[in-house]
């Protein structure tokens, strides 16, 4: 019974000390992505494929979206002809580099500001380079789905002079089967898509409430399911083998890593979640966790497939894996020295 009421207790706590930054994040997302037009931006970036990964990984602070709602965006930069590097960027970077999760991050980690950098810097040199590698291949047609490949525009075109895609409108769907596009309000304008005649405030304070409703009841079955685990695990495992397993500079990450990727916790509220394995695991395995989560777990896979081939997606898993254990293996090397 005390069991119970420890686990129910710890549960009760992640939940209440998180959903406030998931409201917010929720919020700010929604706003974002009807009043502001990123197509503006693109004219701004530089043609330098690094300049350019660093300035998508930067991206997160300008459209802060989770990593349920980076893929479409990055996928309307795309169309909109931006460079692979600053999509592949922001793509990999906006879940965690955004004043939300910053925010979050330094709430949770009060006592070890440390992590907060830690972790953005580390998501933005993973980013930068995995999209400076993907900046290699001039063409990412080959990499995405013919229904996507399709909209993008052409090569010889500058991004301003493109056609525009009828996919770049608010609610517009990409039926996978026959590539068809429907759109389920008339949005388009606010997002800077076609003409059409500006829409009204109230349109687009409905607009931005709906998707905060849409996503808040999305994402807060994830952060319920996520605290539930996370109490489970301190309860129900014995701590000798938590100990055991997060003691050590090698499992520690391979194990946060693995949990980060079948847990798929929403960004904003991560932190949180990691925070009750803080005593146990090592630093590394922490920050393992609020890095590569982010980028990919099983929640978001189905969304990249959505845009991208199985092999693409398997090179940004593999890459992200890869570079996060070198990295987080490093700090768990170092802080132990």
């Amino acid at each position: 019974m005390s069991q119970l009421n420890q686990g129910l207790t710890l549960f009760l706590s992640l939940l209440v000390e998180a959903t406030p930054f998931l409201l917010l994040g929720v919020a700010f997302s929604s706003i974002l992505a009807v009043l502001v037009d990123e197509r503006k931006l693109i004219n701004w970036v530089p043609k330098n494929p690094v300049l350019a990964a660093i300035s998508g990984s930067l991206f997160g602070c300008l459209f802060p979206v989770c990593e349920c709602g980076n893929v479409p965006v990055a996928r309307r930069l795309l169309m909109q002809g931006a460079p692979s590097a600053l999509a592949i960027g922001f793509l990999l970077a906006a879940p965690t580099v955004n004043p939300i999760v910053f925010w979050a991050t330094w709430i949770a980690f009060r006592d070890q500001p440390s992590m907060v950098f830690w972790r953005v810097g580390l998501t933005i040199l993973v980013s930068v380079i995995i999209a400076c590698v993907f900046s290699v291949q001039k063409d990412l047609r080959p990499f995405l789905q013919p229904t996507i490949a399709r909209y993008l525009p052409s090569l010889e075109l500058k991004p301003s002079a493109a056609a525009v895609s009828p996919l770049l409108s608010g609610g517009t769907y990409l039926m996978q089967s026959t590539g068809t596009v429907k759109l389920d309000r008339p949005l388009a304008a606010t997002l800077g898509a076609v003409a059409l005649p500006q829409e009204s405030w109230s349109t687009k304070a409905r607009a931005i409430l709906e998707m905060m409703l849409q996503e808040f009841r999305e994402l807060g079955a994830v952060l319920v399911m996520g605290s539930a685990i996370a109490a489970t695990v301190q309860v129900a495992i014995p701590r000798e083998w938590i100990l055991a397993l997060g003691q050590g500079p090698i499992t520690s990450i391979l194990a946060m890593m693995l949990l980060a990727w079948v847990v798929s916790i929403c960004s904003t509220v991560d932190s949180f979640f990691a925070l009750s394995f803080a005593s146990i695991f090592t630093s590394g395995s922490i920050l393992a966790f609020l890095v590569f989560g982010p980028m990919i777990d099983l929640k978001n896979i189905s969304l990249l497939l959505t845009t991208f081939k199985t092999r693409a997606v398997l090179y940004l898993f593999v890459l992200a894996a890869q570079l996060t254990f070198v990295f987080t293996l490093a700090v768990n090397l170092y802080t132990n020295w």
